[in-house]
């Protein structure tokens, strides 16, 4: 009978003991069982109230070269590039260069049909509320995209002759718009908007290490990217992925270290005055809005709540077989970072790390 007891004490200690260690070690139970040491991973941080709760690489960065993967392992980010873009364009409207109200026009004179250019306005880029068709695929075959950068990708975007909708009344995510706002920075500063970006907020977050894709550029010292087909993993990144190359809607390659250190830099005022940053993490309310989903967007962000009402900011990454999650709550001390060179369950374990810290999240989008 004792026995029995005993078996029965440890059988039910087994089933809820997780729950009952400390968090980093709930947290660092749950990647280890997702990424294995031999085969492409992930690197995690998570911070709250000041304390990091989780900093650790896992699996590796390199299957022909066995590197493991660190905090400091740079990755492509992937669509959260998109946020160092919007911030350099909102910079430089806060210099008085451009304003967000610019329409298309002002800077792509060449549009088949001008009344659409006249349109579209910068902001409507920066909220993927444009209505510009992608119609990237008519013009050229899946080998002259490979190697398309950001000018080759927005292209096509200046043949279309109509609208999918009103600016400003539906959301439909949009690549090339973010390829088309690189390109106005260059238009603006008349240099390359990865130096730009690099200067303007690379420079002040501390961010000494992370690159910005040009061309095939960064070939060495960054994770590569994997696909997995049957028992073995295909890389999937430059050479492999179409429109690799283009970089303003996916181009920023960065460690979870470097990108903790952009995220506190934003909170402190260090790139954009605190208003601008609330202004451009706070939904855009259009009206008259037609979407099926009511606005949860802001600039570049996507905008959601936890279920007690507190603001979550976020921004997911997918670009060839690199997958990325960035989930803010400032008002929390709260930041999740998962940079990954595979596919993972992204919502879910957002989902679970939310629930782990008591945030439940009310609601959960799926930018791509």
């Amino acid at each position: 009978m004792r026995k029995l007891f005993g078996a029965l004490v440890i059988l039910i200690s087994g089933c809820h003991g997780n729950k009952n260690r400390p968090l980093p070690e709930q947290m660092d139970q749950l990647f280890t069982q997702e990424f294995k040491d031999n085969e492409p991973g992930a690197a995690v941080l998570v911070m709250l109230n000041g304390d990091t709760l989780l900093k650790k690489g896992y699996g590796i960065s390199d299957i022909k070269g066995k590197e493991k993967v660190t905090p400091n392992t740079l990755f492509n980010i992937g669509s959260i590039s998109k946020t160092f873009v919007s911030n350099t364009i909102l910079l430089l409207a806060t210099n008085g260069k451009l304003n967000v109200n610019d329409s298309l026009a002002k800077y792509f004179p060449n549009f088949k049909n001008p009344a659409i250019a006249k349109k579209v306005r910068l902001h409507h880029l920066l909220t993927h509320t444009s209505g510009l068709p992608d119609n990237r695929r008519a013009f050229h075959d899946s080998v002259y995209w490979l190697t398309a950068r950001d000018e080759e990708n927005w292209g096509p975007i200046e043949n279309n002759d109509s609208l999918l909708f009103e600016p400003g009344t539906k959301f439909e995510y949009s690549n090339p718009a973010f390829n088309g706002l690189a390109l106005i920075i260059e238009k603006i500063t008349g240099r390359k908007w990865q130096q730009v970006v690099k200067e303007r907020i690379f420079a002040p977050a501390n961010m000494p290490t992370s690159k910005i894709t040009d061309g095939p550029y960064p070939e060495s010292g960054v994770a590569h990217g994997y696909l997995k087909s049957g028992s073995f993993y295909i890389e999937k990144d430059y050479g492999e992925e179409p429109t690799f190359a283009a970089a303003g809607n996916g181009g920023v390659w960065s460690s979870v270290n470097e990108l903790a250190n952009y995220e506190m830099a934003l909170r402190e005022g260090k790139i954009l005055k605190k208003d601008l940053l609330e202004h451009s993490r706070s939904i855009m309310n259009y009206h008259p809005w037609k979407g099926d989903v009511p606005p949860f967007i802001g600039y570049s962000w996507f905008i959601s709540q936890t279920a007690d009402s507190v603001k979550i900011v976020s921004h997911t990454g997918t670009q060839g077989g690199f997958y990325a999650d960035f989930v803010s709550i400032p008002e929390k001390g709260f930041l999740y970072i998962v940079l990954c060179n595979r596919s993972f369950p992204r919502q879910e374990f957002r989902k679970k790390i939310l629930e782990m810290i008591k945030m439940k999240p009310r609601e959960l989008f799926t930018p791509k």
